[in-house]
């Protein structure tokens, strides 16, 4: 089986120079995927001089989606966008999946525009990875819906689930909601109302989840709403860089500390991977009767390529069947309530 990826090469900070390299790096890795690049060919071509192969396609798209427009605006005037075009691939199944590191908000309302929301489900919702002390944990929402209600809280524990369960081959994978407390009277109505949503699903939910269990593994899956979610993850993000700042300048702040550097290098760099958010790029749009990935705006070629491989590995594993199959199991429950 040969997957193909759609790939939004306008978007995000950096445009084709980061996209365009990814993508041969991504197709030279794995020899069961080739690539479609969508933009503009005058920009994406020069890029592929002397590194022709028949697994990097080229599609011309006219127009570009800023960083900064309306979703709605770009929505209902360019529909010839390298967005739009990447996602209309996947539409017409010339593609199995999209990535993107372009304006998330446009990405989200014409990929719902296009592709169309799964049975069953409400909204689409933004997972992203984080590591923990355990491996790692899949969060949603992170950025897509700033208010939801308990059903909304009970579909992304669900479709986060089923991502888990397909991609990692976890057969039942724990599910904790974002909470200010562990105990069960904590928090506000739609969060405790969720909870018990959630316990009743059949889900291997286990129970509140408090910001600190996010990084200590307490669970496979984290359910919040988008504004919780998304001030999680850049709080998380600052956090990072200012300990990595503080480390440079503690290190470079004498000729002892500078050679106490040079004794652990090793350690540091070890541990430098160990939290490299590069490693985690790639959000995936659950929801959505097609596979998209958002890639960070300004991931490098390295977290770009990472996100590329994250959607590959959601049309391997079928995630979208999974979710459908999720979601068909719970209806007749829903309809017998």
């Amino acid at each position: 089986m040969t997957i193909t990826v759609a790939i939004d090469c306008m978007g995000g900070d950096h445009g084709p120079h980061v996209t365009v390299p990814a993508a041969l790096d991504f197709v030279r890795a794995f020899p069961d995927v080739r690539v479609i690049l969508v933009g503009l060919t005058d920009r994406l071509l020069p890029l592929l001089a002397d590194r022709a192969d028949p697994r990097v396609l080229v599609r011309h798209a006219s127009e570009v989606v800023t960083m900064d427009e309306s979703p709605a605006l770009t929505l209902r005037t360019k529909k010839d966008s390298s967005m739009r075009v990447a996602i209309n691939l996947v539409k017409d199944g010339e593609a199995d999946a999209c990535v993107s590191a372009g304006n998330t908000g446009a990405l989200m309302a014409i990929s719902r525009f296009v592709l169309k929301m799964l049975p069953g489900i409400d909204r689409p919702a933004i997972c992203g990875i984080l590591p923990t002390l355990k491996g790692h944990a899949h969060v949603l929402d992170l950025g897509a819906n700033v208010d939801c209600s308990p059903e909304h809280l009970l579909q992304f524990g669900l479709m986060g689930a089923s991502l888990v369960a397909a991609i990692e081959h976890v057969e039942r994978p724990t599910v904790g909601i974002l909470n200010i407390g562990e105990e069960e009277i904590k928090g506000n109505e739609v969060v405790k109302r969720a909870a018990e949503l959630l316990w009743d699903s059949g889900l291997n939910f286990v129970g509140n989840v408090e910001g600190d269990g996010l990084y200590k593994g307490a669970a496979d899956v984290i359910v919040c709403d988008g504004f919780v979610g998304n001030v999680a993850l850049k709080s998380s993000e600052g956090l990072a860089q200012l300990l990595a700042t503080f480390l440079r300048q503690e290190f470079r702040r004498n000729l002892f500390t500078k050679m106490a550097a040079l004794v652990a290098l090793p350690v540091l760099n070890h541990f430098k991977r160990r939290v490299d958010h590069r490693q985690y790029n790639g959000a995936a749009l659950l929801g959505l009767r097609g596979v998209v990935v958002k890639s960070h705006g300004s991931a490098d070629v390295l977290a770009f390529a990472r996100a590329l491989q994250r959607a590959a590995d959601e049309v391997r594993s079928g995630v979208l069947a999974r979710i459908s199959e999720r979601f068909a199991q719970l209806q007749p429950i829903q309809e017998t309530a």
